[in-house]
């Protein structure tokens, strides 16, 4: 049993024969050093055989696409517009803020939500005052 399991109060599994046999034999080969540790925790709520952690939670925005997704296809679209116009490719500046609002976004923090809120009113109010098309 790891740590973080006995740190969650959850009670050892139970081992096969084979496995308590394998778990004894690894125990008696272990080093006296590591020994206390397995001591200190208690032998019966050793488990050398911990089961593997969930994977990570991916998160993703209401279009089902990461944080990083959505960068790679904004930065396309950026780079093909900065082609097309002959200007340079964004600065780090610009791409490090996007990360972050892409990240926020994705995690639906409200600094971001706000921000991506007031961009959207601000390009329809430049839009209605005829400065864009």
């Amino acid at each position: 049993m790891s740590i973080a399991s006995l740190l969650r109060n959850e009670k050892p599994r139970e081992l096969t024969a084979d496995e308590e046999k394998l778990k004894r034999d690894l125990y008696e080969k272990i080093s006296p050093r590591r020994r206390k540790f397995i001591d200190r925790i208690g032998y019966e709520n050793w488990d050398p055989f911990p089961e593997p952690n969930d994977p990570i939670e991916i998160r993703t925005d209401i279009t089902k696409r990461t944080a990083q997704q959505l960068m790679k296809e904004f930065m396309k679209s950026k780079k093909c517009e900065a082609q097309l116009a002959g200007e340079s490719d964004p600065g780090e500046a610009f791409i490090q803020g996007a990360m972050e609002a892409a990240i926020g976004v994705v995690n639906k923090q409200d600094k971001f939500l706000g921000a991506y809120e007031f961009a959207a009113w601000y390009h329809e109010l430049l839009k209605k005052e005829g400065h864009i098309q």
